[in-house]
């Protein structure tokens, strides 16, 4: 094992190595921090945080097909004639925002993250991050063209696992040092308040990093079992993680223990989706990364262990409700639900998430054959009242359609084809995309909820990310970004918004880190090296 003595030489320490943490780092580098180092608690092996599992979606401002297309690298001109896809101003950003998190977001925060969409996607661009136009799961193809829809349409090529392998590389070329295996402890500070430092531990020895910057991008605590029960409520503990086991809240409970960190945002909120019930219980699989969710509900309808619809599948398009869902189905019977299609929407499915490799299916020639094996093989309690249930659901869409009957079905539209006619009436409507399940063979997947990252975080400074004290005053040389900045979303929050606020915040916490690190005693950065052996 390699000598930990205390380090010296450290301009700017980034915790955490996910998108906001990478984000952070490269924007020290550029900004002429010097030495730049990015630690990570996980082993190399698991590098990418919960950034690793996602679809690398990103929600930003854009003017349309021809802000995109010199960003992106899976579009032709051919296929750049079969877009139809409208601007997505401010003012799009922004109600999306206020309607999904209540207007709760904090006003200053959220103005930065829209504001800075656009200008951010293309630095992280010009820094090798790869992107794509998200055909696969934010565009229809309706009669010959490619309908994107919800507001989000840039995703990074391979998702999730492309995007940090792209991060790591724009790393490597600004001189960024990365050391996995290497959890941070504590926060060391001066008399007056100041950090000087950070007590890193690796393979059991403790040694301090001194450092006039630290940015805190360690991510939340949704892979804590006892903290989800703590803050999330009851019954929580036992929810799927989604992403990285090492997300598990240390750096938010020792910033708040060392310096007093301010807490703030919905500590007892979180995103969580449909996630596949076989699915892992402790941390997602990196082989399978986010094919594990199951977000094709819109097309069909969900069922609980009881045979009972509990959400209005069409009430908005994906993008607003997925985020949320999986609490919904967390809330009921033994935490699972059924999603149900037939033939009229099979077909729709998006295949990453619902091909043979990766989802058990369960095939019925009838509804009530269905049940029945949902009932054998799954675990249904009461398949005599799901099909009820279908069969309630089917007589109001026939009701509708009888009253409506130039209604069109279009998945790429809130297309307004609903269960709710002058006639007949659901208690639960389903207000959209609402087509009779009445052509099997039918098809059903059983779901429960997926842990994907917690709202609550601490108070920062909007402009820099500095960290604000419980006393209302900024934690000279703390930054934080990620997971962890408290106050942008509460209950819900727009699909694609995670990553551009990590990046967005990244970006500013790294260049007003780059200014602390220069304006501090100056070090010698040759004082000491970073020599042990889990360095990338």
């Amino acid at each position: 094992m390699p000598s930990l003595t205390s380090l010296q030489g450290v301009n700017v320490l980034v915790v955490g190595g996910g998108n906001a943490g990478f984000s952070a780092a490269t924007a020290a580098a550029e900004a002429g921090a010097g030495r730049v180092v990015l630690i990570e608690k996980a082993p190399k092996e698991w590098a990418g945080g919960n950034s690793y599992f996602t679809a690398g979606a990103f929600r930003t401002v854009h003017h349309g097909t021809k802000d995109l297309l010199p960003i992106v690298n899976n579009v032709d001109s051919d296929t750049a004639k079969l877009i139809d896809m409208e601007p997505y101003t401010t003012e799009d950003f922004q109600k999306d925002l206020d309607r999904m998190c209540s207007g709760r977001s904090d006003p200053a925060l959220s103005q930065l993250l829209i504001n800075e969409s656009n200008d951010t996607v293309k630095w992280l661009a010009r820094n090798g991050i790869r992107f794509q136009l998200s055909f696969n799961r934010q565009a229809y193809k309706v009669n010959g063209r490619f309908k994107f829809w919800g507001g989000m349409s840039l995703k990074t090529d391979e998702g999730g696992r492309g995007l940090i392998a792209d991060h790591q590389a724009a790393a490597r070329r600004l001189g960024v040092e990365v050391y996995y295996s290497t959890p941070a402890k504590r926060i060391v500070t001066s008399s007056s308040g100041n950090v000087t430092g950070v007590v890193v531990e690796y393979k059991g020895v403790e040694t301090l990093i001194k450092t006039n910057a630290v940015i805190l991008a360690a991510g939340g605590f949704e892979a804590n079992p006892r903290m989800r029960s703590q803050y999330l409520g009851p019954n929580w503990d036992v929810a799927r993680v989604r992403g990285t086991p090492f997300n598990t809240g240390e750096a938010l409970e020792f910033a708040i223990r060392d310096v007093g960190a301010k807490q703030a945002g919905n500590w007892s909120g979180c995103h969580s989706t449909c996630w596949d019930a076989n699915a892992p219980a402790n941390s997602g699989d990196r082989t399978i990364s986010n094919e594990f969710t199951k977000s094709g509900y819109p097309l069909g309808l969900m069922l609980n262990n009881n045979g009972a619809r509990f959400v209005d599948e069409g009430v908005d398009l994906r993008n607003f409700t997925y985020a949320k869902f999986g609490r919904a189905i967390h809330e009921q019977p033994e935490g699972v639900a059924f999603q149900v299609w037939d033939q009229r929407t099979i077909s729709w499915l998006r295949d990453e998430e619902y091909r043979d490799e990766r989802v058990e299916k369960i095939w019925g020639a009838t509804i009530e054959e269905l049940a029945q094996k949902l009932a054998q093989k799954s675990g249904l309690n009461a398949p005599q009242q799901f099909v009820e249930t279908v069969k309630e659901y089917n007589e109001a869409v026939y009701a509708f359609q009888a009253e409506k009957p130039g209604q069109k079905w279009d998945p790429a539209v809130k297309d307004g084809v609903s269960t709710q006619s002058s006639t007949k009436k659901l208690g639960l409507a389903k207000s959209n995309w609402a087509l009779p399940l009445d052509q099997g063979p039918y098809m059903a997947v059983k779901v429960c909820c997926g842990v994907t990252f917690t709202f609550g975080g601490l108070a920062v400074n909007p402009k820099t990310t500095a960290v604000i004290s419980t006393s209302n005053k900024e934690v000279t040389g703390l930054f934080c970004v990620g997971e962890m900045l408290g106050g942008l979303f509460y209950g819900n929050y727009p699909g694609g918004s995670g990553l551009t606020s990590g990046a967005v915040f990244g970006r500013r916490a790294g260049t007003a880190a780059a200014k602390v690190a220069a304006s501090g005693v100056a070090v010698d950065p040759s004082s000491s090296q970073l020599s042990f052996s889990s360095r990338l």
